[in-house]
């Protein structure tokens, strides 16, 4: 195998430096002659420099037998990492064993020792014979590397294929652990741990248990407890629970009040942020939480409190060196506080928060957002003029911002400036489907329907699987009542590719109340509402059941469907017809 003169040098350095390390320790620990020593070095010099080169050229075996004697005689820890990597370069599992096996000898504490070899044991698929050098070396350990090899532990066994025997190998490693009131807390949460990912809950919330008795101010097992409260927990929510009342860390809490987040008891996630708070009134993630809960609730002066706390407390925390792009929760409070800002009508405001953000990955979206203010106080040129002169900084930028133009000039209305947007991006990215999608949905909203199905048809030409641009097309036919049949080829042809699809449900709906289907329709479309509550969905749904006179609940729906999207022009345009023939 082919090397390089320097590549070879640099790792010989690094032996050097070893070898230099190990001969002075050496040097103390056996105090014979200058002369003995001085030959040592060069032999461990010279030792290192062949078995680099070996390595270099690929004859990890010679390189592997060089670093182990070489480990065996200085006792350096480097080098016997070094003779066990070899080994494994060579896919020699046994000699990477025990090259492992010869460093725990020499250093019975060493975690990365025992993590070596646990880990090549269970690759080997022999993680039983981990069990007693474990525990032997467990033994010979201090408390602090005995208690940082058990925290270790679940690791080592992460790629194990057969999880529920790395479980109990790792209950027998620990079996001497589990009563001792130091070290069991730790050891019956790693056992609960393995048990978890085994798949036996029971015994994972018994090994919490068991580790709390130990310990009730166990981190460990409280963490253990937090971990299983989605799987069981009128079990351990008692445990976690009463882990709280012992003022926890603030991260702690932070877990469980995801976890009430997810099944959406945000009342009681509101009272524990608000716990954190007065707890650890300087922790900046909870009051960035209790801000988006506040929204969330309408309580928008209480959330611009929260936020403004937050803001001020990663400011103060931010060091020369955060000077740069902000990470995303820092944008969200911003991005949180300008929403505030424009709910209240206070659109400078607004734009003044949306450029305090610094991000490069969030460029287009934030200029966006400012775009769309600007738009609202009749700055349009100022708006497209923000967005066309954005820096381009990855090669994606330029796409995101054709996108970002197109969507300002739809949303405020202006569909043929939109369809110019997006022609001209299209001449930029030619093979984009995606923009051609968007062209041909503005073609069809400005009446150029010729336009739409040679746009769409040139789409599933090039790419015979894009089910979108089929339901597209099927549904314009069935909206306009025309070439029903084909209308249904198409959308059933969507409807291959996702059957499941609410909006092609949707579509084919449509096509069955077009076609005189109505109970077909409504069944279709009630389906499609439920999995997808869409405010286009609830005109539709709204406009079948009013033609069947099921009026109150087509208005229900309708206020459904104002509800999730006020602004959706099929529903607004449904409503105001149908209700002006009441």
């Amino acid at each position: 195998m082919p090397f390089t003169l320097p590549h070879v040098l640099r790792n010989f350095v690094v032996a050097c430096s070893l070898a230099a390390a190990v001969g002075s320790t050496w040097a103390e620990a056996q105090p014979p002659s200058a002369s003995l020593n001085s030959a040592l070095d060069a032999d461990l010099f010279y030792e290192l420099l062949v078995g680099e080169v070996s390595a270099q050229s690929g004859d990890f075996v010679a390189a592997y037998a060089l670093f182990l004697d070489a480990a065996t005689k200085s006792h350096s820890p480097q080098l016997y990492e070094r003779a066990v990597q070899l080994a494994m370069a060579s896919r020699d599992g046994n000699a990477a064993l025990k090259a492992a096996q010869a460093w725990t000898r020499a250093h019975p504490g060493a975690v990365d020792a025992n993590r070596y070899q646990v880990q090549i044991l269970v690759n080997l698929n022999r993680m039983p014979e981990a069990i007693a050098p474990l525990k032997r070396n467990m033994g010979q350990m201090a408390i602090a590397d005995k208690l940082a090899t058990i925290e270790m532990l679940p690791r080592y066994f992460a790629r194990a294929s057969d999880r529920k025997l790395a479980a109990t190998t790792i209950e027998q490693i620990l079996s001497p652990e589990i009563r001792s009131v130091t070290t069991g807390p730790l050891a019956w949460a790693v056992i609960g741990q393995a048990r978890m990912h085994a798949g036996d809950y029971p015994g994972a919330l018994l090994a919490a248990r068991r580790g709390t008795a130990l310990d009730s101010h166990s981190a460990a097992a409280a963490t253990l407890a937090l971990a299983l409260v989605a799987h069981a927990p009128s079990e351990a929510e008692p445990m976690v629970l009463a882990y709280l009342s012992n003022r926890p860390t603030p991260e702690y809490r932070m877990g469980y009040i995801r976890y009430l987040i997810g099944k959406q008891r945000t009342v009681d996630a509101y009272g524990q942020v608000i716990e954190t708070n007065v707890q650890s009134p300087d922790f900046p993630d909870a009051w960035l939480l209790r801000g988006s809960l506040e929204i969330q609730n309408k309580k928008n002066a209480e959330a611009q409190v929260s936020l403004d706390t937050y803001v001020g407390l990663r400011i103060a925390g931010r060091g020369t060196s955060d000077i740069g792009d902000m990470d995303r929760p820092l944008v969200t409070a911003y991005v949180l506080l300008a929403q505030l800002a424009e709910q209240n009508g206070a659109f400078d405001q607004a734009l003044g928060y949306l450029g305090k953000i610094q991000s490069r990955q969030e460029l287009v979206r934030i200029a966006a957002r400012q775009a769309d203010l600007l738009a609202r106080q009749g700055k349009m040129d100022d708006a497209l003029k923000l967005l066309r002169t954005l820096p381009e900084y990855e090669p994606g930028t330029a796409r995101e911002k054709v996108n970002a133009e197109v969507q300002l000039l739809r949303d405020h209305k202006q569909l043929t400036e939109a369809y110019k947007a997006v022609s001209e991006g299209l001449r930029r990215f030619p093979e984009d489907l995606d923009l051609k999608y968007d062209m041909a949905m503005l073609a069809e909203r400005i009446g150029e329907f010729a336009e739409m199905e040679r746009l769409l048809d040139q789409i599933i030409a090039t790419k015979p699987d894009y089910h979108a641009a089929y339901n597209a097309l099927g549904y314009s036919l069935a909206d306009r009542n025309i070439r029903l049949d084909e209308a249904r080829l198409l959308i059933n042809k969507a409807l291959g590719y996702a059957p499941k699809d609410p909006f092609i449900l949707d579509s084919l709906a449509w096509l069955e109340f077009r076609s005189g289907n109505v109970t077909e329709a409504v069944k279709l479309l009630r389906g499609a509402f439920q999995e997808r509550p869409d405010a286009e969905i609830a005109a539709h749904l709204g406009e079948v059941l009013w033609t069947m006179e099921q009026r109150e609940e087509a208005k229900a729906i309708w206020n459904e469907g104002m509800r999730l999207n006020p602004a959706n022009e099929t529903l607004l345009e449904t409503t105001k017809r149908l209700r002006s023939t009441q």
